[in-house]
């Protein structure tokens, strides 16, 4: 059984992921921004008596990961496994959005991301041993409005990922990149709900795709179990697509040469909810009609 260090865990992928290792015997060190909203976490803990400990961690602080990472090693020593989960979304368009949302997203999920793999990766190096797996998206790999500043910040990842695992693949670290589509997390609501852009309509469009996919929602349980089998099975593999329509995001996309994919998402809107209908087979035209109706 390993030692798992995870960021973001009191709700969604974080929040699954600590409680499937913890209950595969795994020792899990669940970190959070606020233990205040550890609260669905803790009562699993308890009620399952789970090896699960809950600390405060803020990826954006570099004196809170400092903190967390002493306070870990005091108790532990080291860690195996570090997975890279925390994140945040700014949903809308490169004009409408604040600048500060662009700093925000790439602070936590590039930065925070990188300031947790500086503050352990030295001693799988040295110990010659480690995981590293990063969660990033489908969305680190496809861009389009209104994911803007989320895609950036995990295409940063995706690419620090493939660099970092050259690095130390000599020293035997293996890097895991996760890739979840549409999954069902507060995240995915809110970007379900993003407000309406006046100027540019793939805010509005963005919003009813989630809606329609989520209608047949993918939980987060998923994910966890793919990073689960990516701590045990001691895969080399880099990237791991994650859920049923992660595959058929990646490969729409790979099917399209740039500008295609520029006129895709540029299309009007008749056009697009068509395209969108011919090749996923989602309605998000009767969405946009009962929001407005």
């Amino acid at each position: 059984m390993s030692k798992v260090l995870i960021t973001g865990t009191s709700s969604g992928i974080g929040l699954a992921t600590a409680i499937v290792l913890g209950r595969a015997g795994h020792t899990v060190y669940a970190t959070m921004r606020n233990p205040e909203r550890g609260a669905a976490l803790r009562e699993v803990l308890e009620k399952e008596q789970l090896p699960i400990s809950i600390l405060t961690m803020d990826v954006d602080s570099d004196e809170s990961v400092d903190a967390a990472t002493s306070a870990i090693r005091a108790q532990t020593g080291s860690i195996d496994v570090l997975v890279n989960n925390a994140g945040i979304d700014r949903a809308g368009s490169i004009e409408g959005l604040a600048f500060e949302d662009f700093r925000a997203t790439m602070e936590t999920n590039y930065f925070g991301t990188l300031r947790s793999i500086r503050a352990w990766l030295p001693d799988m190096r040295k110990r010659q041993s480690g995981c590293i797996i990063n969660v990033t998206s489908v969305a680190g790999r496809i861009a389009c409005s209104p994911l803007g500043p989320y895609s950036a910040s995990k295409f940063a990842v995706e690419a620090l990922s493939e660099a970092l695992a050259q690095e130390v693949k000599p020293f035997n670290v293996r890097v895991a990149v996760v890739q979840p589509g549409i999954i069902d997390t507060a995240m995915a609501r809110r970007i379900e709900d993003a407000n309406i852009d006046a100027v540019y309509p793939q805010v509005r469009r963005f919003g009813q795709l989630f809606q329609a996919s989520l209608e047949k929602p993918t939980p987060p349980t998923v994910v966890a179990e793919k990073i689960r089998e990516i701590i045990e099975s001691g895969t080399q593999t880099l990237r791991h697509p994650v859920g049923p329509d992660a595959e058929g995001f990646l490969g729409w996309r790979a099917s399209m040469n740039d500008e295609d994919w520029v006129a895709w998402g540029a299309l009007p809107d008749e056009a697009w909810y068509d395209r969108v209908a011919k090749d996923f087979g989602l309605d998000a035209r009767s969405k946009r009609r009962s929001a407005t109706s």
